[in-house]
């Protein structure tokens, strides 16, 4: 068995050096990456807040994509861990839930998430103007819709004492024909 194997291998034809085919040399890959001879080593410190995803948020949610914003939003929270970011981050996702077409639309968590965030709002961190503004834009939502709930609310009790009143005028009718 050995023999026979042995047979094989040295029994392989010679190969032309002519029927070889050159090869060629491998082509050379360019990366797309920023020059980084402009740019020497920068300390960690003073790398600012990447708004990369949150940005990519802001396009989703003008596109109507609610959930490919929330789900920038939330990477955003994840990649940047700095309690600016994080808060940032939880406003445009409350932002989101108090909006009717949005599929997280949830009125009263958003409300209650939207307090949460403004008792630990964070302090000397610069933040994002878009952020600041729907800040405001929630803090509006939230007291439309408490008011919007009051005004329900009085207006089930209206139509309670209504009825009540209504079953008493019909009651004190039926008294004064009957006599």
């Amino acid at each position: 068995m050995v023999l026979l194997l042995q047979a094989c291998v040295s029994g392989s034809p010679a190969i032309d050096s002519s029927q070889v085919p050159e090869s060629k040399p491998p082509r050379e890959i360019t990366l797309n990456l920023p020059d980084q001879t402009l740019a020497p080593c920068v300390s960690d410190q003073t790398i600012g807040v990447d708004y990369t995803y949150l940005e990519k948020g802001f396009s989703a949610m003008v596109a109507g994509d609610n959930v490919g914003a929330v789900n920038y939003f939330r990477r955003y929270q994840r990649l940047e861990s700095s309690p600016g970011a994080n808060w940032e981050a939880g406003i445009a996702i409350a932002y989101e839930k108090m909006l009717p077409d949005s599929p997280y639309y949830n009125w009263r968590a958003a409300a209650d998430a939207y307090r949460r965030l403004m008792r630990r709002v964070p302090e000397g961190a610069e933040l994002n103007q878009q952020v600041l503004i729907l800040r405001k834009t929630l803090a509006v939502l939230v007291q439309l819709h408490t008011y919007i709930d009051q005004l329900q609310n009085d207006k089930d009790d209206l139509n309670e004492s209504l009825e009540k009143r209504e079953e008493a005028l019909k009651r004190l009718r039926e008294l004064t024909l009957g006599q």
